[in-house]
């Protein structure tokens, strides 16, 4: 698909998506008062989310970044997922937040999930800005949803398609033009 042949719709406002990190930061507060979690923001679509996450918690977090390649540059997962670039953080017998920009069919989440997890952390949870259940293969617990999705192909606030529309400030359904 060129920029020629695609349109946006827009399906989330700059607005909503600012409701839903204030709405996220207010439950990983209360879940880890007292404590310095690590957060791990899966590049590169969740850079946006974890950036105003961060800023919206306005407490002291640790971050760290990991890279997983499943996709490449297609709009369906090509390949058992692999990480790509992997965190510098020691997480044993921390409280871990992984920072998600969309969870759709779940298998990338669900490696994740286990890749870290062999790591011995206190404690295992996942924030995910967009949540898409309906497309679901593995079964992943999200534990913070910032906004259920049933549809569409979306781009925008960091997400991509093939490297494109990351810039959006407002999450956008990319379709083909008729």
């Amino acid at each position: 698909m060129s920029e020629a042949n695609e349109r946006l719709k827009e399906l989330i406002s700059e607005q909503r998506i600012a409701e839903a990190v204030q709405r996220l930061a207010a439950e990983i507060r209360h879940d880890v008062k007292g404590r310095t979690p690590v957060l791990i923001g899966v590049l590169k679509g969740a850079f946006m989310f974890m950036a105003d996450l961060v800023r919206v918690l306005g407490e002291p977090v640790e971050l760290d970044f990991i890279r997983i390649s499943t996709y490449g540059r297609s709009d369906s997962p090509i390949r058992e997922p692999t990480i790509a670039c992997d965190i510098t953080l020691d997480v044993k017998g921390r409280d871990v937040i992984v920072v998600e920009d969309i969870v759709d069919t779940g298998s990338s989440l669900n490696y994740l999930v286990k890749h870290l997890a062999a790591r011995c952390p206190r404690s295992l949870k996942i924030a995910a800005l967009i949540d898409k259940r309906g497309r679901r293969h593995c079964e992943v617990k999200v534990d913070y949803v910032g906004i259920p999705l049933e549809c569409g192909f979306i781009v925008g606030y960091g997400i991509d398609y093939a490297e494109r529309y990351r810039y959006l400030p407002a999450i956008c359904e990319l379709k083909k033009k008729e």
